[in-house]
């Protein structure tokens, strides 16, 4: 595979990044890894929190940046040749007068800046210095990773990009970079939280600008907004920090990037106004999530509380409970620079003046995109998984309860596949396996119990006796929690699993054909898994070394076949993916037996999930993760990428038009199933999936 990126992505903008991705790692190395992560909090609590938030603070800035004040920065923002330009169109677009609309991005501005300041960093340092000492029995930074950032920050502008499964993620960042002197980063943050009273105020003097949610097409907010982030990065006023997923993950699982923002820093660069921009991907891992009782709910229809302090204030309880431990990687730094060599997009920007706006073309929207999707594989591949995210994999295939001694030996065996796949695991040193196993489930006691020697999922209790849909939606809440703390482990499996589906839907055992098949399973699950574009090849290739590392395949130019000791993985792997294909299948059932031609984007949900209900009180579905909203969304977003459904603007909201044909090719090509005892059983070819999509 290395001889294989050598000579076919040479000059590929992200060649050393996916260099880095396929690097095989074996079960040393890992513990190697593991070993350089040190807890921050185990010092925190030889001290005085005090002193902690008043000692001399000490970070060694950017050395190109100019010192500037907030006033001065939003000055800048304001008084900028592209924004009057701006400006002046929308005036002329709206015939209102240019004070009014200056007036407005005024008022913009004012709404989303944020106001730094190092007294309010020493307030939230020391109230979180207390919160993370009583929810987290440690918090893993590591060391190498630290060093790496102390570095890089006083090198280039520096743009730090979490992955986002939990409100902590932005909290724990501004801790760290405080804690060790490290420049406070400035934070893209909801606009409710600004809502917040008291505590948003709070947030905005600790770093955070606020954005809002559904801009749209307003080209003024949009303008703002672009101008703003550009000129922290251009000034070096602090690093930037975003999620570049843009939205918490309910499913605790990757999401598909969204690159608005990533446009907005990297601009600066692609316009020549700085020497180079470092990209720092971030990985966090939470052995337990204090959003833990919202996931499922928010997933099965039940509104997402809004963020308010009473709200803060009532749910202060959840943090006396216990979280376990935090793990948080700081990547290897990228320079956007070392990217982009031999490429040319920057000679669209050179042939412009700077302060003009400028659509970017095709080649700069596929490296944003490109380098997007890159940075949340960087993610995934840093993460720290927990024994209990191989314990809910398995707990997940066995919803019927299982046997504790075979839960135990399971587990293990996953211990292993995952080790072998290149996977960082925390799995304790100092206790044995039976006391890992038991102090994992401990921890999540409100995810499982164990009763006489046998291990179930914890359902949510009510008064009285439950209608038949109330239990699906009690065992569906129950499913949906353990399958958020499976999800962080999914990267792990996705393309060995991948590549065992396309071996058991192809027609026969050539490489060409199961490629085929891989292709399309990756078209389709695009939106619930991440793949960088144009990388499919390595994505196959991937998968392919893997499975031939753990002596599942054996594999020649012309033909692949599972080994005699491999097919309890290829059946493992299947499995894995089985609750997604079944799933999409059951919203492509819904669109071509259920659903009329045409229908309303906020009828979809709803609709779906009445479907499926029926489907599972009646036994026709078997898994639960069917009732997840994202999933459902995820489903549709497939089909319309794949033009078996368009959209259209009716009145202000989507339409959508099925193409009943195209969905039925889809949904029978899924439904197609091999024996488990047999990799060779030909099939008819009318069961092909069609290359024309």
């Amino acid at each position: 595979i290395h001889t294989f990126l050598e000579t076919e992505c040479r000059n590929c903008y992200i060649a050393l990044v996916i260099w880095t991705l396929f690097k095989p790692l074996n079960a040393d190395t890992v513990r190697t890894e593991a070993e350089s992560f040190f807890d921050m909090l185990e010092e925190r609590r030889r001290g005085s929190d005090i002193s902690y938030a008043l000692r001399t603070f000490n970070a060694q800035p950017y050395r190109g940046a100019t010192p500037t004040s907030t006033c001065a920065l939003n000055r800048m923002v304001l008084e900028s040749q592209y924004l009057s330009y701006i400006i002046q169109e929308v005036a002329a677009e709206s015939e209102e007068p240019r004070e009014v609309i200056l007036e407005d991005a005024t008022g913009i501005l004012d709404e989303m800046a944020q106001n730094l300041q190092l007294r309010s960093i020493r307030l939230l340092g020391f109230i979180m210095n207390k919160v993370f000492q009583s929810v987290f029995r440690s918090i893993y930074v590591n060391e190498e990773g630290l060093t790496r950032l102390q570095q890089a920050i006083q090198e280039h502008p520096v743009i730090l990009m979490p992955n986002h499964r939990s409100y902590m993620d932005f909290l724990v960042l501004s801790y760290i970079m405080f804690t060790y002197d490290l420049s406070v980063p400035v934070i893209a943050a909801g606009i409710p939280l600004m809502g917040m009273k008291l505590f948003g105020e709070m947030f905005r003097r600790a770093g955070a600008f606020f954005i809002r949610r559904g801009i749209g097409s307003d080209k003024l907010y949009w303008a703002v907004l672009s101008e703003y982030v550009r000129t922290i990065v251009r000034t070096g006023y602090a690093p930037v920090e975003f999620f570049v997923e843009g939205l918490r993950s309910r499913t605790l699982k990757s999401l598909t990037p969204k690159l608005g923002m990533m446009q907005m820093v990297l601009e600066p660069f692609f316009k020549g106004e700085v020497f180079d921009i470092t990209l720092v991907p971030i990985s966090i891992s939470y052995d337990r999530v204090l959003e833990e009782s919202l996931l499922a709910r928010e997933l099965l229809g039940v509104p997402k509380p809004k963020e308010t302090t009473g709200g803060l204030l009532k749910a202060r309880t959840v943090l006396q409970e216990d979280y376990g431990c935090m793990h948080v990687c700081f990547g290897t730094p990228l320079s956007v620079r070392d990217l982009m060599k031999e490429r040319v997009i920057r000679v669209q920007y050179n042939l412009i003046p700077r302060d003009l706006p400028i659509k970017p073309n095709k080649e700069t929207q596929e490296f944003v995109s490109g380098l997007a999707h890159t940075i949340v594989r960087l993610q995934e591949r840093n993460v720290v998984l927990s024994p209990w995210n191989l314990t809910a994999v398995v707990l997940l295939q066995n919803l019927q309860g299982i046997d504790l001694d075979l839960l135990t030996h399971r587990t293990l065996w996953l211990r292993n596949l995952v080790l072998r796949f290149g996977a960082h695991l925390n799995w304790p040193k100092h206790l044995s396996d039976s006391e890992v196993m038991s102090s994992s489930m401990t921890l999540h006691h409100s995810v499982v119990h164990c009763e006489k020697g046998r291990v179930y999922l914890v359902e949510e209790l009510g008064p009285g006796p439950v209608s038949q849909e109330e239990g699906v939606l009690r065992l569906a809440a129950a499913v949906l929690v353990c399958a958020s703390y499976r999800n962080p482990a999914v990267h792990v499996f996705t393309r060995p699993a991948m590549v065992a589906v396309a071996m058991t839907t192809a027609v026969n055992n050539r490489t060409d054909d199961i490629i085929r098949h891989f292709n399309f399973l990756v078209e389709l699950f695009s939106n619930e898994f991440v793949f960088v574009p144009g990388q499919t090849v390595q994505d196959f290739e991937e998968g392919c070394s893997l499975l031939q590392l753990a002596g599942v395949i054996v594999r020649s130019d012309e033909e692949m076949h599972v080994t005699e000791g491999g097919r309890e993985t290829i059946v493992f792997l299947r499995a894995i993916l089985q609750p997604f294909i079944e799933s999409y299948q059951v919203v492509f059932r819904y669109l071509c037996e259920e659903s009329s031609q045409t229908f309303r984007e906020k009828n979809f949900v709803p609709n779906v999930r009445r479907f499926i209900m029926k489907l599972l009180i009646a036994g026709e579905v078997q898994s639960y993760e069917c009732l997840s909203s994202d999933v459902q969304k995820n489903a549709l977003s497939a089909l319309l990428r794949m033009t078996a459904v368009t959209k259209t603007k009716v009145e202000e909201q989507n339409e959508f038009t099925v193409n009943t044909a195209a969905v039925k090719r889809t949904w029978n090509f899924l439904r197609v199933k091999a024996p488990d005892t047999a990799d060779t059983q030909p099939r008819s070819t009318s069961e092909e999936p069609d290359d024309t999509r």
